[in-house]
C-alpha cells in the first residue's frame, strides 16, 4: 500500500499533474488580465469620446477679452507645455489656472484668440483632438452691482 502512493512512479504523476493544474491556472490568470487591459482601454476611448474641450471668450473690460480653455486634460495634453505652446504662437500671455469649482484646470490666453486656438487644436500642431469635441462660447462677465 505504502508503495503504491509513495513510490518514484506515483510521485512523478502527481507532480506531473500539479504542474498542468499550474499551468492552467497561469493561462487562466494571463486571459483575465489580458481582458481587463482591453476593457481599460475601452473605457479610455470611450472617456476620451465624451469629453469636451471648452473655449470661452471671456470679457474683461470693454473691449479686452481673455480665452480660457478647460477639458484639455481628458486628451493626455500636458497643461503647462499646451500653455507655453499658446503663448509662443499667439505671441501673448498664457497660463495655467485652478478653475474655482474645484473640477480641474484650464489655461487662461490673454485676448480674444478662440477661433486661432480652436484651428490650433483640431487642425494642426500634434495635438490631434476631433473637431466635435471642441466647443466655442462666448462669456460675458457680470457687472458688480452697486
Amino acid at each position: 500500500m505504502h508503495e503504491r502512493f509513495y513510490s518514484q512512479d506515483a510521485i512523478a504523476a502527481s507532480l506531473s499533474t500539479l504542474s498542468v493544474d499550474a499551468q492552467k491556472r497561469a493561462a487562466k490568470d494571463a486571459a483575465k488580465k489580458a481582458a481587463k487591459a482591453t476593457a481599460a482601454e475601452e473605457r479610455a476611448a470611450e472617456k476620451k469620446a465624451a469629453s469636451k474641450i471648452l473655449i470661452k471668450r471671456v470679457e474683461r473690460n470693454k473691449r479686452k477679452y481673455v480665452t480660457a480653455v478647460s477639458g484639455l486634460e481628458a486628451f493626455g495634453l500636458d497643461l503647462k507645455k499646451v500653455s507655453k505652446d499658446f503663448g509662443k504662437k499667439f505671441a501673448t500671455g498664457s497660463s495655467v489656472t485652478k478653475v474655482a469649482g474645484g473640477t480641474g484646470e484650464e489655461i487662461v490666453v490673454q485676448g480674444d484668440l478662440s477661433d486661432e486656438i480652436w484651428e490650433m487644436l483640431v487642425e494642426g500642431e500634434g495635438y490631434g483632438v476631433p473637431e466635435d469635441n471642441v466647443d466655442c462660447v462666448e462669456d460675458k462677465k457680470k457687472k458688480s452691482a452697486g
